[in-house]
């Protein structure tokens, strides 16, 4: 499995900063710890997302979501991190009039555009259990921060450019909330208005979600980019939520709020 990390020491020789990435969901996922933290924190965070992946991938037959999705699984046999999961889509659905939703047009079940935000979350919790209180968590661009950086400054977060990923055309200190973004820069068209199902987006190409969690952002992020346009404009109306957004002839707009999150 790909993998890379690095290690700081202080002058005793204890650790200060350990930072590794890792493969994992199909996508980098990246963890720094900055704080001294327990042996094998990091290893016990990156096999919390296998086991993520492992019970929500729809690219793996044995999955637990592939067997539900074939019909080998009932609701009454699914395990609490699944029910957990289609609760939450089945509120994120109501509160985003059905804009967000997990069932494609095939009929499958999808709730990738909840789990990676679900997941990143609990793998943020799992490390201040562990009395860590400087660190993030960054998978695929998703990122929960807390504390301070290994500079002792607030953690700076990078918006990609969605028509050029090598420049950051914006940076904001989300300042211990969650970031998250959803486009079709990268992986195209996957994102579809449940209410239009024929119909691509088109007039926008990426929308970032500040929130409250990590998770508040993923979800939110994700209906508001159904929504196209007029994303923004609900992201806009939700208390602790801001946006920005990037069109297809590269004219981004921001909530109102965005501004206080800028660096």
């Amino acid at each position: 499995m790909p993998r890379s990390g690095r290690q700081a020491h202080d002058q005793r020789g204890h650790s200060t900063m350990i930072r590794a990435t890792r493969i994992l969901m199909g996508m980098p996922v990246t963890v720094e710890i900055v704080d001294e933290a327990p042996p094998g924190l990091i290893d016990d965070v990156f096999t919390y997302f296998e086991a993520v992946d492992a019970r929500f991938s729809l690219f793996k037959p044995d999955s637990e979501i592939s067997a539900l999705n074939q019909g080998r699984l009932t609701v009454s046999d699914l395990s609490t991190d699944m029910l957990k999961v289609l609760a939450i889509a089945a509120r994120t659905k109501h509160e985003t009039h059905g804009y967000f939703e997990i069932r494609r047009p095939d009929g499958r079940l999808d709730p990738s555009g909840i789990v990676k935000g679900w997941a990143i979350g609990n793998a943020a919790k799992l490390i201040e259990a562990a009395g860590v209180l400087n660190f993030f968590v960054d998978a695929g661009g998703d990122i929960q921060s807390r504390g301070m950086n290994a500079q002792g400054d607030d953690w700076t977060i990078g918006i990609r450019n969605p028509f050029n990923e090598q420049e950051i055309i914006k940076a904001v200190v989300p300042r211990g909330r969650g970031i998250a973004t959803s486009g079709t820069y990268v992986r195209g068209p996957h994102i579809y208005d449940p209410h239009r199902p024929t119909l691509q987006i088109t007039d926008i190409v990426s929308l970032t979600v500040i929130g409250s969690d990590v998770l508040e952002a993923d979800r939110f992020a994700t209906a508001a980019f159904a929504m196209g346009k007029a994303g923004l404009y609900f992201i806009e109306e939700l208390p602790c939520l801001e946006g920005y957004v990037v069109d297809s002839k590269g004219i981004a707009t921001q909530t109102s709020g965005f501004r206080a999150f800028v660096s």
